[in-house]
């Protein structure tokens, strides 16, 4: 009987310290590793060249939109943007779809390409123009943390039925989630 005792007292032991073994180890895993939705949003301000077909002139620009990462290659947005902050006698707006194709370097700088077409609107001095517009873009993204990004590009824009057209220099940030 003394053997039956020690026996039931050295399992009940190992089973206890087994136990507790598996417990500390679930304690001390780490944290699973949340990766962004690929949802992001975006914010540029710039400056802008424009040029008529019968006038020109350089006005800040400001823009935001809501865009999608598929992967470390391609992604798509749709963003408005009005240059003429504080110029009344010069102004272009579009509401555009792009598509870019970001280069990867392993690196937290990452080169891209991107084209975009949608909906464009100017006033220089009272002829107004709207239309069909693209826009032709490149750049560089520096990443800052996991989820926040600077951009610093150029980018051509055109309402295609007109002779008015931007060059701009655009500097901004992008936040995913």
């Amino acid at each position: 009987m003394k053997f039956f005792t020690k026996a039931l007292l050295g399992i009940g032991m190992m089973a206890g310290l087994t136990s507790t073994a598996a417990l500390a180890a679930d304690a001390y895993a780490p944290e699973p590793v949340v990766t962004a939705s690929g949802f992001y949003i975006r914010g540029d301000a710039g400056w802008s060249w424009l040029d008529t077909k019968n006038d020109s002139g350089s006005v800040a620009v400001l823009g935001g939109g809501v865009g999608y990462k598929f992967n470390d290659h391609l992604r798509t947005d749709a963003r408005v943007d009005y240059a003429g902050i504080g110029d009344s006698n010069h102004d272009f707006g579009s509401v555009l779809g792009n598509f870019y194709f970001d280069i990867p370097t392993q690196s937290i700088i990452t080169p891209y390409v991107g084209a975009g077409i949608g909906y464009g609107w100017s006033d220089h001095d009272g002829d107004k123009e709207s239309g069909v517009t693209y826009a032709l873009m490149a750049g560089v993204e520096v990443s800052l943390t996991d989820n926040l990004s600077a951009d610093v590009g150029y980018r051509f824009r055109q309402i295609i039925s007109s002779d008015t057209y931007d060059n701009q220099a655009l500097v901004g940030l992008r936040y995913s989630f």
